[in-house]
């Protein structure tokens, strides 16, 4: 049989699953508010100090490119200041509080759980560290992303075969397996999708505790989406 000859089925493969997370990031940071920049700016630095402190003491080291699968690690970038404003119920307006406030965005990565109690304990003895958010996260070197789009071709593979069993052809070959758009299409799913799981602030609008954040590890839906192009026998449609 020719190349050109034969019926071309193109399908979609999609496959599922809900897996253990493997790291969690905490995205908050540390602010200070004084009555001067100069103030402020070393009550952030003394108040980071502290808190990365309470971290080393659970066995977290500063974010590297050899330490970025440790177990406990934190990243802090640059300080910022600006002036504090309030709300003016006379004006209406946002006017400054005669206040500096200094910031510094500060990330913690969590991939061995077990510190997960610890670290809670942690935030809440540092009134000026606030959670902002919580994202669980799967590797890309997971084993079970393998898993997912094996079974998504799988499922290609069944589609293809009920496909050809309903025109009453067989499948011959595999032509064509592809991320979803590259065999043509605009391409918008995307053939892997990561689903995070975040969490509000610990704190309210006014920086008052509100809540504990959840430290419990919240499982992940792995997603792969394949296309498929198979080569079958011809179908015979006439009556």
């Amino acid at each position: 049989m020719a190349d050109d000859e034969g019926l071309v089925l193109s399908v979609r493969g999609e496959a599922h699953a809900m897996v253990a997370p493997d790291v969690v990031v905490l995205g908050g940071g540390v602010a200070v508010w004084q009555d001067s920049k100069q103030d402020a700016l070393a009550g952030a630095a003394a108040a980071l100090d502290r808190f990365t402190r309470d971290l080393s003491e659970l066995g977290g080291v500063p974010l590297t490119v050899a330490s970025e699968r440790s177990p406990l690690t934190w990243s802090a970038s640059s300080a910022t200041t600006y002036v504090e404003r309030d709300h003016n119920k006379e004006t209406g307006r946002a006017e400054p509080t005669g206040r500096v406030v200094a910031s510094v965005e500060v990330a913690v990565s969590v991939r061995h759980f077990a510190l997960l109690d610890g670290l809670g304990r942690v935030f809440a003895r540092h009134e000026h560290y606030n959670v902002r958010d919580i994202t669980w996260l799967v590797d890309d070197d997971n084993p079970n992303w393998s898993r997912v789009r094996n079974e998504a071709i799988q499922a290609s593979l069944r589609k293809g075969k009920d496909y050809a069993a309903a025109l009453g052809a067989q499948l011959l070959r595999v032509d064509h397996i592809a991320d979803t758009g590259l065999l043509g299409g605009s391409g918008d799913q995307p053939h892997i999708v990561r689903r995070a799981a975040a969490f509000a602030s610990a704190r309210g609008h006014g920086g008052e505790d509100v809540d504990t954040p959840s430290l419990d590890p919240v499982p992940q839906q792995l997603s792969a989406v394949i296309e498929a192009r198979f080569r079958a026998t011809a179908a015979d449609v006439s009556d």
